[in-house]
């Protein structure tokens, strides 16, 4: 896997020692989605879309710095990714307006919705973050969703859960790049109000029918 970081990264001593570093923070015990294989995925749905980004470069660093730290703190897991990426892309001898475009890129993805219309970077990235909604492997990806929650009791998180996904359904397009939504919005409309109308049945009172 350190091929796809040294594309984008290049192979100096200082780029491979970052390579293996996050290769390691994405191989964490605790994890159970944010793996090496979300990473994976990502980078493999950037494959068929990143010809929309301005910058396909910052874009596929952004997406092996998008979780690096992650702790299950929405938001604080995303600035403190960014901060790595401001404190190791450096030393690889990437740009300075790299590194920073970069770093807009990770924060951005704490909140998939902030992506502005004529932000082809951000665009692309949230994407491929979101490709999984559109993919047979949606179920596996839900399931591991709620192992990494497994400290919140499950009426919460079917609440919690829930919620999220009506906000999700409730936008126009799920994907913001052409290429996306034809690659997975439909799939993905599917697959979340699937979902949604499990975590329905499962609550008390709910349409327990098979």
């Amino acid at each position: 896997m350190i091929d796809d970081w040294t594309a984008p990264a290049g192979r100096s001593p200082a780029s491979l020692a970052t390579g293996a570093e996050l290769i390691a923070r994405w191989s964490e015990p605790h994890r159970r989605y944010h793996t090496l294989d979300h990473l994976a995925a990502v980078l493999t749905a950037l494959d068929g879309i990143a010809g929309e980004a301005r910058d396909e470069t910052a874009v596929r660093l952004a997406a092996w710095f998008h979780d690096a730290v992650y702790d299950g703190r929405p938001g604080w897991d995303e600035e403190r990714s960014a901060q790595l990426a401001q404190a190791r892309l450096p030393r690889c001898g990437v740009p300075a307006e790299r590194v920073a475009e970069v770093a807009r890129l990770v924060r951005l993805t704490a909140a998939h919705d902030r992506v502005e219309p004529d932000d082809r970077d951000g665009a692309v990235l949230c994407d491929a973050d979101l490709s999984v909604l559109g993919t047979s492997g949606y179920a596996a990806y839900a399931a591991a969703v709620r192992k990494e929650y497994a400290h919140v009791p499950d009426d919460l998180f079917a609440e919690g859960r829930a919620q999220v996904l009506r906000r999700l359904l409730a936008t126009p397009r799920l994907f913001r790049t052409a290429r996306a939504r034809a690659l997975w919005e439909d799939r993905a409309r599917a697959n979340m109000t699937a979902e949604l109308a499990t975590l329905a049945a499962a609550q008390p009172g709910g349409d327990q029918t098979p």
